[in-house]
């Protein structure tokens, strides 16, 4: 691939041009394929993993992935920028690889979780895939390939479902850690032979130390909201994981701010890029409750008379299955509108769009066909937020720092989720009723949880429309006079 005078490469002239954009594009997408068999694909096989360890703790094997790749996605976002994105990519891989082998064949369950610590390192190679096509792509078409990127797999992911399941029954859940090895090492052969290294490196040095406290502050305290509502909120491993990373926190902004080349220069972080991690930080949370919440209903019969069910009313799958179909389609339908109205009105559109659709969930929660249309909507919502969130934040940011100002993007889009579906999780917990014996969720919580996720999308909505109003990405795609990116 050649360089074209702005630094991106030329992939638009010329049969050749074309064809090794959509070799990069389907790898791109296949390796973002790796961070679902990484971090979600494991909870198919959950109880058998349960049953084999002997364990009734299943937060530590179905959360650990997730808060170790927001540890992992600091160190690896600032090392994409100092020595290159493709070689990280790689790096991510090699270790996602090796923690799925070990945890193919753990003794113990501690091997197994250290295992899904080094999984989680695959969480990097979503936001990494984003910095490299903006580093290779000229800037409207980066915006349109980000969304096929980040949103390709869905389709796929939902396909390996029943696959994952058969494989599990016949051969046992190592089977699946055994794919998931085998697809990130060919993923490490395709990332090496088709993706091009990065045409701009930041010299410099990586803060290990800064990056380590930073990541692991942020893993400590989603770790206490993750873990604590199954091993008890004033267990000791939970309180230890709070403590433990508040201080580490703590630490890192006392000491970031006088080293001169600290991970993230706080005083120099700019508010647009600030309002887009909360809007992100928002927005994320609000939609992946909604999810969660989409099969509790899907499973309650009307006939139990709660004020809400759907499972009586038809054919629940197609509601599961809704989301991912939305997710494929939002995707690149908010890059091809970033390069057209700019990525900052796109993500306010995302967001109204949410907004709305959380609003219908009050009349989805006992209809199906409108449970059916949320959902499709909803999946619209998660595909363009991801899309949009990486574009507005990939254009405040200046070339050289991409890797890092990508990692920010993931870790809020996790920590949103994870913090969000705690609040709807305890909501329902504190609202529920016995019925005929049994403990189900009242009809008081699941609404309370609808209108949680809808003031979460209300507010992200606001500042979503004053990023808008305070950038230059309503009408712009690239730098110009009139555009200054912010330093990060």
């Amino acid at each position: 691939m050649q360089q074209n005078g702005t630094g991106s490469t030329d992939t638009e002239s010329g049969t050749g041009g074309n064809g090794r954009l959509v070799g990069l594009v389907t790898v791109l997408a296949l390796v973002n394929f790796v961070v679902d068999s990484a971090i979600t694909a494991p909870l198919l096989v959950l109880p058998e993993m349960l049953d084999h360890f002997g364990t009734g703790q299943a937060a530590w094997l179905n959360a650990t992935a997730m808060l170790a790749g927001v540890m992992w996605a600091p160190l690896l976002g600032k090392s994409a920028d100092i020595h290159g994105k493709r070689a990280v990519l790689i790096l991510a891989l090699l270790i996602s690889c090796a923690g799925a082998l070990l945890c193919a064949v753990a003794p113990s369950i501690w091997m197994f979780v250290l295992g899904r610590m080094l999984q989680g390192a695959a969480l990097a190679a979503m936001f990494l895939s984003v910095a490299i096509v903006r580093g290779v792509c000229p800037p409207r078409i980066a915006m349109i390939i980000v969304g096929i990127v980040t949103s390709g797999s869905a389709a796929l992911n939902i396909a390996s479902r029943f696959l994952i399941e058969q494989l599990a029954e016949e051969f046992g859940f190592q089977i699946l850690f055994l794919v998931s090895a085998f697809v990130a090492a060919v993923m490490v052969i395709c990332v090496r032979t088709v993706v091009p290294e990065s045409p701009v490196k930041r010299p410099g040095r990586i803060d290990v130390g800064g990056a380590l406290l930073l990541g692991g502050g942020l893993a400590g305290m989603l770790g206490y909201v993750s873990l604590g509502s199954d091993l008890g909120w004033l267990a000791v491993g939970p309180l230890a994981l709070l403590v433990g990373g508040v201080a580490a926190l703590a630490r890192w902004f006392l000491v970031s701010s006088r080293k001169p080349d600290s991970l993230i220069d706080i005083g120099d972080l700019g508010g647009s890029l600030v309002l887009t991690l909360l809007v992100v930080f928002l927005a994320a949370g609000a939609y992946q409750s909604l999810l969660q919440l989409v099969p509790l209903i899907g499973g309650t019969s009307a006939e139990q008379q709660l004020g809400y069910g759907l499972a009586d009313q038809g054919s629940v799958a197609l509601l599961l299955a809704a989301p991912g179909l939305g997710v494929t389609l939002g995707g690149p339908a908010a890059g091809w509108l970033a390069a057209r109205i700019g990525p900052a009105a796109t993500l306010a559109g995302a967001v109204v769009l949410g907004t709305v659709v959380s609003l219908g969930m009050f009349l989805g929660a006992s209809r199906l066909p409108a449970a059916l249309c949320c959902g499709f909507l909803l999946g619209v919502t998660a595909g363009a937020l991801g899309t949009s969130g990486f574009n507005v934040a990939g254009s405040l940011a200046s070339a050289e720092r991409q890797g890092i100002v990508s990692s920010l993007v993931m870790v809020v889009l996790s920590v949103g989720a994870v913090v969000l579906d705690f609040v709807g999780a305890a909501v329902l917990k504190s609202t529920a009723v016995t019925v005929d014996g049994g403990t189900v969720n009242s009809a008081t919580g699941v609404f309370s949880y609808i209108a949680i996720a809808c003031g979460a999308f209300t507010i992200a909505a606001v500042l979503a429309v004053m990023l808008v109003r305070s950038t230059g990405l309503r009408h712009h795609t690239s730098p110009s006079p009139g555009l200054k990116r912010e330093r990060v």
